[in-house]
C-alpha cells in the first residue's frame, strides 16, 4: 500500500486548473486527498515547486534487442530521475513493437519495474519496413497508445493512408518521424547548409522533413486521423503545421530540448554526441521553432531520448549512430532557456510537459486536485546544477550538454504515490 505523506509549504502548479499557490499537499493510498491523512510522513517543500509528473511522448528504451545501450529498467530510472512519470516507448526495438506480444511485454515489464509508467507505441508496418501494415487493432488491444514507424518513415502514401484510416477508427494518433528516407539515404550526417559545407560533412536538407510533413497533413485531412509530427526542426515545417491547425486539421507537433537550445553553429565535429536525426538546424530554424512553441503551433515538448553505448558513439561523426540521451537534462534545458529567461511562464512551460502531451495520447489531464492519482514531481528551480553524464541513471552518456550549468531539476518523483526517485540529501 502506498505510504501516506504531506508535502508542506510548497509552491504548487496545477496545469489543468491553472492554480499557482503556496499550499500543503496530502497523499494517501496513491491519490491526492483533500484533508491530511493520519500518521502521515511530513516532507518539507519549502522553496521547491510541486507539479504533476511529467509526460514524454518520445523515448527510446532499446529493450528488447539493444540492451547494451539501455534497458527498460535503466530507462525507467532515468525517467524518474528526470521528473517523468509517464513515457511513450518507441517501437524501434529488435524485434519491433509489431506484434501484440512485444507490445504486451513492454507494458508488462514496465509495470513490474514500477519506476515510471511505460506506454508502448505500436509499429505501423511489419518490422518497420514500410511494406505491410501490422495488425493495428491487435496492437491497440495489447496497449499501444499510438502508432509510429519512428526513424523509418512510411514512404508509400497509399499505405500511410490505410494506416491513418485504421488509426482513426481505433482512436489512436499516428506519430511520424517526418523525413524522406530516399533523401536520408544520401548519407547526410548534419544539417545541409553553410556550416556543413565549411566542415566538409554531408548534409540533410530541411525539405526532407517538409516534404513528409506536407504529405502527412494532406492524408490527415483526407482521413480525419489525428497526426503528431515528432521532433519538428525547420521553419517551413512549423509553418505547414501552423497553417494546417488554422484550417482545423488534427495535427500537433513536438519540440525537443536540443533543437530548442542548439543549432548547427554549436556543433563540434569531433564529438558525435552532436549527431542526431533530425539534425541540429540553422539558427534561423531554431528561432522559428522557439516562436512556434511560444505561439502554440508546437504544443508540447518531447525528449527523443536516444541512448547509444560509448563504443558506438566513438566511431566518429560519419559512422556513429544518430541520437542523444535527454530524459535527465530536459527539465533543466527547457526551464533555463524559457522560464528563467522570462520567455515563457512556468504554467505554460508545465503544460507543454503535461496536459498537452496527455491530450495527444488520450490520457487524463494531470492535476493536483483531490482524487487525482499522485504522480508528482518536486523541482528545485532556484539552485544551479552542472550536467555530469557520469551521474546519469541512463545506461548511456551520449549528451552534448556535458558541463553545462542549468536551473531546474527533480529532487523527488512519486508514481501512484510511491517514491521512485529522491536526490541524495533530500
Amino acid at each position: 500500500m502506498p505510504a501516506s505523506f504531506i508535502i508542506k509549504d510548497v509552491r504548487t502548479l496545477d496545469p489543468t486548473t491553472g492554480v499557482d499557490e503556496l499550499r500543503d499537499i496530502f497523499v494517501a493510498e496513491g491519490r491526492i486527498e483533500a484533508t491530511p491523512p493520519s500518521d502521515a510522513q511530513v516532507i518539507s517543500g519549502h522553496g521547491k515547486l510541486l507539479i504533476p509528473g511529467l509526460i514524454d511522448l518520445h523515448v527510446h528504451l532499446r529493450e528488447p534487442g539493444g540492451e547494451e545501450s539501455e534497458t527498460l529498467e535503466t530507462g525507467s530510472r532515468a525517467a524518474a530521475r528526470g521528473g517523468f512519470t509517464t513515457i511513450v516507448a518507441m517501437p524501434n526495438t529488435r524485434p519491433a513493437h509489431d506484434t501484440a506480444e512485444t507490445v504486451g511485454f513492454v507494458l508488462r515489464r514496465g509495470t513490474e519495474i514500477g519506476r515510471t509508467r511505460i506506454l508502448p507505441s505500436g509499429a505501423i508496418t511489419i518490422d518497420r519496413k514500410g511494406k505491410e501494415l501490422t495488425n493495428l487493432a491487435a496492437l491497440a488491444g495489447a496497449g499501444a497508445v499510438a502508432f509510429s514507424d519512428d526513424g523509418t518513415t512510411v514512404q508509400d502514401d497509399a499505405l500511410m493512408r490505410r494506416a491513418m484510416d485504421v488509426a482513426r477508427d481505433l482512436n489512436r494518433p499516428i506519430m511520424d518521424h517526418a523525413q524522406d528516407n530516399l533523401i536520408e539515404r544520401e548519407g547526410g550526417v548534419m544539417h545541409e547548409g553553410e556550416v556543413s559545407k565549411g566542415l566538409g560533412l554531408p548534409g540533410i536538407p530541411t525539405f526532407a522533413e517538409e516534404r513528409i510533413i506536407r504529405r502527412d497533413i494532406e492524408l490527415a485531412e483526407a482521413t480525419g486521423c489525428a497526426l503528431h509530427i515528432q521532433h519538428v526542426t525547420s521553419r517551413n515545417g512549423t509553418e505547414l503545421i501552423r497553417a494546417a491547425r488554422a484550417r482545423g486539421i488534427s495535427v500537433t507537433g513536438e519540440l525537443t530540448p536540443h533543437h530548442l537550445t542548439l543549432c548547427d553553429e554549436d556543433l563540434d565535429p569531433k564529438n558525435a554526441s552532436f549527431k542526431m536525426n533530425p539534425p541540429l538546424r540553422s539558427r534561423d530554424d531554431r528561432d522559428a521553432l522557439e516562436a512556434a512553441l511560444l505561439d502554440g503551433t508546437l504544443s508540447c515538448f518531447a525528449t527523443d531520448h536516444a541512448p547509444h553505448s560509448a563504443d558506438k558513439k566513438a566511431r566518429g561523426f560519419l559512422k556513429a549512430p544518430f541520437g542523444i540521451v535527454g530524459l535527465e537534462t530536459a527539465v533543466g534545458l527547457t526551464w533555463t532557456h524559457l522560464v528563467r529567461s522570462n520567455k515563457m511562464t512556468a504554467m505554460d512551460w508545465l503544460r507543454r510537459w503535461t496536459t498537452e502531451p496527455a491530450k495527444i495520447i488520450g490520457r487524463p489531464h494531470p492535476t493536483l486536485t483531490p482524487g487525482a492519482i499522485a504522480d508528482l514531481t518536486l523541482l528545485d528551480v532556484a539552485s544551479p546544477w552542472v550536467v555530469h553524464p557520469n551521474e546519469f541513471a541512463t545506461k548511456s552518456h551520449n549528451t552534448p550538454f556535458a558541463g553545462r550549468t542549468l536551473y531546474g531539476r527533480a529532487v523527488a518523483t512519486w508514481l501512484n504515490g510511491r517514491l521512485v526517485w529522491r536526490e541524495n540529501g533530500f
